[in-house]
């Protein structure tokens, strides 16, 4: 009786200091990782890269696409019912952040934010939430730079070059993303009026096509604007754009679009035998996001060592002739 008395005494104090999670071992633990657009090559490269970490340290992952508010809080309850002790995720709505935290506690879950930091119903950033992210901001700003670099190579006079910003901003870190651009630019002595946005419904190529058709059939004749750069929140965005371009028969050589991400999307138009308008894409790492975090979840599960409250990553521009050498560089 002593002995199971001094057991229990010793589980309380665990449980109290929040250390119960300490006496799992690696191959009890269950870790969900939650994406919002499953189909997307970065999302999918993050599984890949996680996958790698359960194989490496034997742990349970349970990936789950999670398109909208309610099919991602079903997942949560999901993961509470398959005894997970945590989760990553990548809201579709960044505001979703207090439910989230809300459910993740009702099921004893840690959570784990990517990609994207989750917001309170007053738009603060909630810090009790550890976040790995990209520096939007500083990102964006390199593909400006980017832009710029390239257009003075191919000697370009910037009064005669239109910059489209394919714009997303519903979602905080696209409106970093592509504002960091616009900042490099105007740094860069980019005259301000020569850019446009084209403003998008949906985060997809599809909707970039779409916005980006209303843009140039505007500007057609009514500018003199004879050439083009092009920047949004990814590579498919971008893509989109470049793909409108095409259809109005803007020249790929009268064009210079660079997107972030660097995803299969991109991989595949560097493959095609002819350049397109797509010169680069500012490579962020799939593998930070989905392998380290990964692997700081199930620190935090099994050493109770809680992630940073922030890490930010950033990118290295690939194109058509360094891919080999930079995805090379970040593991891939």
């Amino acid at each position: 009786m002593e002995q199971t008395r001094r057991s229990l005494l010793k589980l309380g104090s665990l449980i109290a200091a929040g250390g119960l999670a300490s006496w799992a071992q690696a191959g009890e633990v269950k870790i969900g990782f939650l994406v919002k657009q499953a189909e997307e090559p970065w999302f999918q490269d993050e599984w890949r890269f996680a996958e790698q970490a359960a194989k490496e340290k034997s742990f349970t992952l349970v990936k789950i696409g999670v398109p909208n508010g309610e099919k991602l809080m079903a997942a949560i309850d999901n993961l509470g019912a398959q005894k997970a002790q945590g989760f990553i995720v990548c809201a579709p709505d960044v505001k979703l952040g207090s439910a989230i935290e809300r459910a993740a506690k009702r099921h004893s879950l840690k959570v784990f934010s990517v990609d994207d930091q989750l917001i309170d119903g007053k738009g603060q950033v909630i810090s009790s939430i550890p976040h790995m992210g990209i520096s939007a901001y500083e990102i964006g700003k390199q593909v400006g730079q980017s832009l710029l670099t390239e257009m003075k190579v191919r000697g370009w006079k910037m009064n005669e070059v239109g910059a489209m910003r394919i714009a997303f901003d519903q979602l905080p870190t696209a409106k970093e993303r592509t504002m960091g651009a616009v900042d490099a630019l105007k740094a860069g002595g980019f005259p301000v009026a020569n850019i446009v946005d084209a403003n998008l419904v949906k985060s997809d190529t599809e909707s970039a096509y779409n916005a980006a058709n209303i843009v140039l059939t505007k500007q057609a004749g009514a500018t003199g604007l004879k050439r083009w750069l092009v920047f949004g929140m990814n590579d498919e965005t971008v893509l989109g754009a470049v793909r409108a371009a095409e259809g109005r028969k803007v020249d790929a050589s009268a064009l210079i679009a660079v997107g972030i991400g660097g995803s299969k999307s991109s991989l595949n138009e560097f493959a095609k035998a002819k350049p397109t308008g797509f010169f680069g894409s500012v490579l962020i790492s799939p593998k930070r996001h989905g392998y380290e975090t990964s692997l700081m979840m199930l620190d935090w599960i099994t050493q109770n060592r809680q992630p940073p409250a922030l890490t930010l990553t950033t990118g290295v521009l690939m194109t058509r002739s360094n891919q080999l050498d930079v995805r090379r560089q970040f593991g891939l």
